[in-house]
């Protein structure tokens, strides 16, 4: 499943993350790399961005950046 199908207050792991290698870079940078347990902490009104915590850290990313991220509950 995509992150973006995850909803407010659940939690998964990222399985893969299938960017282009300088989105890779930049999402590693905040901690949002494979085998990271994530929860989704909200997301806008029309799911244009979601804000997703990570070991305590709050990410905020736009909806084409989560369609890249695979996640498994």
């Amino acid at each position: 499943m995509i992150l973006t199908e995850l909803k407010k207050g659940q939690s998964a792991t990222i399985v893969k993350i299938d960017a282009q290698q300088s989105l890779k870079d930049r999402l590693k940078s905040m901690g949002v790399c494979k085998g990271e347990l994530l929860t989704v902490r909200g997301c806008s009104l029309a799911k244009q961005t979601m804000e997703i915590e990570i070991e305590g850290t709050l990410v905020a990313l736009r909806a084409e950046e989560a369609k890249k991220i695979e996640v498994e509950k």
